[in-house]
């Protein structure tokens, strides 16, 4: 047994897509390293003063040990179930998404001066791996079960907390407010993708 437990740890870590394991351990270091997260959160000043690189670095900052956690933990999670999936995929949801929430939170939400956390890009993820779940299955009712337990999590906080202090996940900095909109514009990329895209996605056997 435990042999076989090596093995599965082996050949999982072997076929584990890198790019998700790195953003999870600099996720963890931003969070270890104030320094680091001064640095990259997305703050519109600075971006204002011409730092853009905050626009998709902000997404590895969390604002505490909680929220890094459980937006990283779900991330790696996601990571495993998308390894699969075609490189071009992976790389627009790795660097277009982060970059496209923050653009549009930059744009629809200018009163918003401070925003981190993974849990868009985990969103924009989960979205697109519960249409493609369905696509193969309709009558499945796991992912899209998940994307709703999830959705109402966020709503859950939003309407608890009125929208600050991060609801049920506690942020460190009580006047930052859950970015709602950042979770919608993830949920839009992530079904304009799969629409996209779909064609070129295996299908497997799905009941008609």
């Amino acid at each position: 047994m435990m042999m076989q437990a090596l093995r599965w740890v082996r050949t999982t870590l072997a076929s584990y897509p890198k790019a998700f394991l790195v953003l999870g351990v600099l996720a963890v270091l931003a969070q270890a390293l104030p320094g680091w997260r001064d640095a990259l959160i997305y703050e519109r000043a600075a971006l204002v003063s011409g730092e853009l690189w905050r626009l998709w670095t902000g997404h590895l900052c969390h604002f505490g040990w909680p929220h890094c956690l459980s937006d990283t933990g779900l991330f790696l999670v996601l990571g495993y179930i998308v390894g699969r999936c075609r490189p071009l995929l992976l790389w627009l949801f790795l660097c277009a998404l982060p970059l496209g929430i923050s653009a549009g939170v930059y744009i629809i939400e200018p009163s918003m001066h401070r925003y981190a956390g993974l849990s868009g890009v985990d969103l924009g993820l989960l979205v697109f791996i519960a249409c493609q779940g369905w696509r193969k299955q309709w009558s499945d009712w796991f992912w899209p079960a998940v994307l709703l337990i999830y959705v109402g999590e966020v709503v859950l906080e939003v309407v608890r907390s009125s929208g600050t202090g991060g609801g049920m996940i506690r942020f460190d900095e009580p006047n930052v407010s859950v970015a709602t909109s950042a979770h919608i514009i993830a949920a839009v990329f992530a079904l304009l993708v799969f629409a996209l895209w779909r064609k070129h996605l295996p299908v497997g056997q799905a009941k008609q």
